[in-house]
This record gives C-alpha cells, sequence and structure tokens, in this order.
C-alpha cells in the first residue's frame, strides 16, 4: 500500500486536537499545515477561501452545497480554470453573487472587506504564508477574532495533501467524508507503486514537465523535486529539472532541454483565453477539443529546444490538466503519466474512468473528459 511521505516536524500534522473530540460549536486548538497552533470554533460556517480554486476540495466534502459555507472568495477560479468555472456555475449559479477578492501576495487582498463578511476562518494556501506575515494581517484579524488557518495542495502536495484534507475535514465537521476522500486518493496512488515495487530493475524515462507552456513566450518554466515532478517519479520516471530547480517551482532553458534529451515531455495546459487570450497554451481540461489541444501541442514542440530531442521524434510529447498541480486530483495526473510512461505495464490502468469515479463518489458536477492529449497514436 502507497504511504504518503510525511515532514518529519511538529508541522508534520495531519490535525492535532488538544481538546480531544470537538463537540458542535465548541473551540478547539488545531495545527494547520505549518505548524501554527489556531483556536477555531467547529464546524465553521462562514468561509473565506483565500483562492477560489479552493473550490476542488470544498466541493469534496460539502458535495450537496459546495459554496454554501463559501462568504468570499479570491477571483481566480474563473482566469484560471474557465472551463471549470463554467461548469460549476451552470449548476450553481449563485456564486458568480459570492464577493471575490484579489491576493496576498500581489497586495490586493482587503482586509476590511473581509472582516465585514465576519467569516468563521480564512483558508490560505502556504505559498501565502511570507505575504501574510509581512502585512501583519494574522494578528490584524486575529485582534476581531478571525482565525486563519494554511493548506498546501501546491508547494508539497505530495506530503500535505491528507493532511490537508484532515484539516479542512475538521474545520467542517466532515472528517469522516476527509478520510474516505483521503483513502481513496492513496489507494488510486497504489495502483501505481505498488506495480513499480515489484519491477526493481525498470527502466525509468527522462522526462521534462514544462509548465504551461505557451503562456508566455519565455522558456521554460518546469517543476523540482515537487508537485508534477514528484508525480513524475511517482509514476516510474526520472523528472529532468529535479537537479537543476532546488524547489518547488523554477526554469529551464532550451540549451538545458537539448543536453538532457529527454525520452518524454509533458506540458500542463488549462483554458487561460481570460489571462492571455488566444495565446498558445494547451487547453486541457474539461469538454476541451482534444483536436485543437493537439494541435497547438504540436506547435510548442517547433520551438527552439524541442525540435531534434527524442521525446519529439518519437511522439511522446503530452499535454495535462494544469490543475492537477493545485487541487487534492493528483492521484489522476499520476496514473495518467504512469500509463504515458509505462504502457505496458499500465495497459489497463484508466485514468479518466479514475477521474470519472471521483466525480460520482465525491464531486456536485458530472465528469466531462478532455483533462490529456497526445501527438502518439493511442495515448
Amino acid at each position: 500500500m502507497f504511504k504518503m511521505e510525511r515532514v518529519a516536524s511538529a508541522a508534520a500534522i495531519s490535525l492535532v486536537l488538544f481538546s480531544g473530540a470537538a463537540l458542535a460549536g465548541e473551540t478547539v486548538k488545531i495545527k494547520d499545515i505549518t505548524g501554527r497552533e489556531v483556536e477555531v470554533n467547529v464546524p465553521v460556517e462562514r468561509v473565506i477561501l483565500g483562492e477560489g480554486r479552493q473550490i476542488y476540495f470544498t466541493a469534496a466534502l460539502d458535495t450537496d452545497k459546495p459554496f454554501g459555507r463559501v462568504v468570499g472568495w479570491r477571483d481566480d477560479f474563473k482566469k484560471a480554470d474557465l472551463d471549470g468555472y463554467n461548469i460549476y456555475l451552470k449548476k450553481f449559479p449563485e456564486m458568480e453573487q459570492i464577493p471575490t477578492f484579489g491576493g496576498m501576495k500581489d497586495g490586493t487582498f482587503d482586509i476590511e472587506q473581509a472582516v465585514a463578511l465576519k467569516p468563521d476562518v480564512i483558508i490560505m494556501n502556504t505559498e501565502a504564508k511570507s505575504a501574510t506575515e509581512e502585512s501583519g494581517y494574522i494578528e490584524k484579524l486575529a485582534a476581531v477574532g478571525i482565525p486563519l488557518v494554511y493548506i498546501d495542495f501546491r508547494e508539497k502536495p505530495m506530503e500535505h495533501t491528507d493532511d490537508s484534507m484532515r484539516i479542512i475535514g475538521k474545520l467542517f465537521g466532515k472528517e469522516e467524508r476527509a478520510e474516505e476522500f483521503v483513502k481513496f486518493h492513496d489507494d488510486q496512488i497504489a495502483k501505481v507503486t505498488d506495480v513499480l515495487a515489484k519491477q526493481p530493475d525498470l527502466k525509468k524515462p527522462v522526462v521534462f514537465m514544462e509548465r504551461a507552456g505557451g503562456y508566455s513566450d519565455d522558456c521554460c518554466m518546469s517543476f523540482g523535486n515537487e508537485n508534477f515532478g514528484k508525480m513524475v517519479e511517482l509514476a516510474g520516471g526520472v523528472n529532468m529539472a529535479k537537479d537543476i530547480i532546488p524547489g518547488t517551482f523554477g526554469t529551464v532553458n532550451p540549451e538545458q532541454i537539448i543536453a538532457s534529451n529527454p525520452d518524454q515531455v509533458i506540458v500542463t495546459g488549462s483554458n487561460w483565453e481570460l489571462y492571455v487570450p488566444g495565446g498558445k497554451w494547451i487547453g486541457v481540461g474539461p469538454g476541451a477539443d482534444k483536436a485543437e489541444a493537439e494541435r497547438k501541442l504540436a506547435e510548442l514542440m517547433k520551438r527552439p529546444g524541442f525540435t531534434d530531442i527524442k521525446a519529439v521524434k518519437d511522439g511522446n510529447v503530452h499535454a495535462i490538466w494544469h490543475q492537477f498541480y493545485n487541487s487534492p486530483y493528483q492521484f489522476v495526473a499520476v496514473q495518467q503519466i504512469a500509463k504515458w510512461l509505462h504502457p505496458e505495464l499500465f495497459k489497463d490502468l484508466d485514468a479518466d474512468a479514475t477521474f470519472k469515479e471521483m466525480h460520482d463518489r465525491f464531486l456536485p458536477v458530472d465528469y466531462q473528459p478532455g483533462y490529456f492529449a497526445s501527438l502518439k497514436a493511442g495515448s
């Protein structure tokens, strides 16, 4: 059975409850994903989401009413995942009436607006921690009785997803639901890692993961030894940039790609029409046009640094939904990457079917395929 890596410190977290099992409306102390002790009255009824895409986990726990607790959220969901936003909007038109915020990192978060909404808790991603501390927002919010809790699905998602889901489950009074999701998440990753554990001599292809290829003219954003970089390793590959990029995110230049000559290239993409209208990005996601995604993927491979590498010559070039990097759905990406890298080992593994099952069990919207594209026939 696959077991998620844990942080070997007090911040290793699942959830620490100092007062025993919480009763309805009881104030408890928890440790968030950074190790901070936070007092929260649970279950919370009014929540501000520090990122709109946090609806990915909210919907998995509050499936019937994913926006029922949300009194404010950041304005990124529509911009970063337009197709997903429209799917939710069609079923939950009330979501357009929820007040929106800017981000902590860019300094556009309106603390006065947040206080006026009287939230029981504000949930922030760990990437906002430095900006939040520098601005003094934690102390300002605490002074009016509003706790702030950090979770993480982006910086170290393969370590923190289970713990983050458990923290949110406690906040929402949905502990059992959270544990059900965690088990499903881990069981699905084990369908890959258990197979690979029996193949100690397996040849692992070198994979270049390009983050948001075509979003800009720059080349090339990628991942270090976390996020999609770690997903590649779990799927039986070697992440080309793991020794080049010291953290989770960074860049490599075309010369490095040529020198590494990767066996596979995987580009992340989404519908970013509101960010970069008519851009060269790969619009994979729910209901995406596969033919158009493949056309744009082929065009990206004409850039310097890609034309003569092994992956392009062999047709081992793929696109995958960018938002797997910032949601508790990474297990779907791990399965699909494993199938691209080792098709014979995983010929019976179907990531689309896995994602559909997750939608059927945990999400309020129907599954629509379109999350993957490939230049290799049959992939």
